[in-house]
């Protein structure tokens, strides 16, 4: 798993130094959402970790979410254009400084709120998360983003 956690304030703020490079006009490398739409998606998964968004678990997260969870998890890198759930997907049009600023300020609060914050909820496709799994999975996302996009 990765060593690089949010809850860590050097790890937090490297990736909120990566997110401060990121402008309106920042290209992605793959797949199809601009950068105002990347940082959208980027908060629904960190909602869904605080419990501020509640999904219910469908049968295909109970079917195979273990096995995509053990995947994610790993220290392999994920590939690109890998699928998304209908609730993570954003297709509309988004003020690219409103939803930088709402990114930014999630995860701050994720970070500095540590497992005490986090959902006793299970994840929506994931299932139950320990605290460690939780924040890896939240940092691989965001990771895996800002490399989309170069930063």
């Amino acid at each position: 798993m990765s060593s690089k956690s949010l809850f860590v304030a050097a790890d937090r703020q490297e990736m909120l130094a990566r997110l401060s490079r990121l402008s309106a006009s920042t290209k992605p490398q793959w797949g199809k959402m601009d950068a105002a739409q990347m940082c959208a998606h980027c908060q629904v998964a960190l909602k869904v970790a605080l419990g501020e968004l509640e999904l219910k678990r469908g049968l295909l997260g109970i079917l195979f979410g273990g096995f995509a969870r053990r995947q994610l998890l790993s220290d392999k890198p994920w590939g690109r254009n890998l699928p998304t759930a209908p609730e993570f997907r954003v297709t509309d049009r988004r003020d690219f400084a409103r939803e930088h600023a709402a990114l930014a300020e999630l995860a701050r609060r994720f970070g500095e709120g540590g497992p005490a914050k986090l959902t006793q909820k299970p994840h929506p496709f994931f299932g139950k998360l320990s605290a460690d799994e939780w924040s890896t999975l939240q940092w691989r996302h965001l990771d895996h983003h800002f490399r989309q996009f170069g930063v």
